[in-house]
């Protein structure tokens, strides 16, 4: 017999632990898109015309939304928002604070690459959650059609000093770390989001293989993104 809609929600969310690792898992994922939002538009103020100025402002405009957004979903599964991101916030500002970008153009090579790999990572949490959690979360993560706007001024730049290619590729591989580590230590510290990850409402969970697999994609993925700006990685 089909389930009605949303039964499969209920059962899940019925389970205390499971709750606790989505509320988790949203909270990390709001505090990042609430530090992007700040980041961004921080950075607009390095760039060099209106026109990037707008176009930094439009994605931080995006940021706040699917913020909001997360934030809403938290308070329906009846927690506080701000309590929910509150452990992750700590983590996610020291990334931010150890790679802060020393121009516009790291600024970009960040946005794209560094809130991408980040991207990646939930996303292949999100593998692991019930059907509305998971909609929620790719609609938080998707592009919008922006990386495109960062690949065009990057290549540009490139294409009028190549000593610049060099320099990025360098702060490139610098956030692949940093990036990666902060997703190991957020897993790791996280005992909801380990659970989680151990095994999931409607897959099974994965082993260490699987998890290596998973770090396998986000390198790859890394590797895309750089030579879409014409970076090595």
């Amino acid at each position: 017999m089909t389930e009605p809609p949303g039964a499969q929600e209920s059962v899940a969310f019925s389970d205390p632990e499971y709750l606790a690792a989505i509320v988790d898992l949203l909270g990390a994922i709001a505090y990042g898109e609430l530090s992007a939002f700040e980041r961004l538009a921080e950075d607009a103020k390095m760039a060099p015309g209106l026109e990037d100025k707008m176009e930094l402002a439009a994605m931080a405009s995006a940021e706040f939304g699917h913020f909001c957004a997360l934030r809403d979903r938290i308070k329906q599964l009846g927690s506080d928002p701000f309590e929910a991101m509150t452990p992750f916030q700590e983590p996610i500002d020291a990334f931010h604070q150890h790679t802060a970008p020393t121009d516009w153009l790291e600024g970009l090579v960040k946005a794209y690459v560094g809130d991408g790999l980040a991207a990646d990572f939930y996303r292949e949490i999100a593998a692991f959650v019930d059907a509305d959690t998971r909609d929620l979360i790719l609609e938080s993560l998707a592009d919008l059609g922006h990386s495109e706007f960062a690949v065009d001024r990057v290549r540009k730049a490139i294409d009028v000093d190549h000593r610049v290619g060099g320099r990025l590729a360098l702060w490139g591989r610098r956030l692949m770390g940093e990036a990666l580590s902060q997703a190991q230590r957020v897993a790791a510290e996280r005992d909801a989001l380990s659970a989680l990850l151990a095994g999931g409402v409607d897959r099974p969970g994965m082993d260490l293989a699987a998890i290596g697999r998973m770090f396998t994609r986000l390198t790859e993925n890394h590797a895309k993104r750089m030579a879409a700006l014409g970076l090595s990685s």
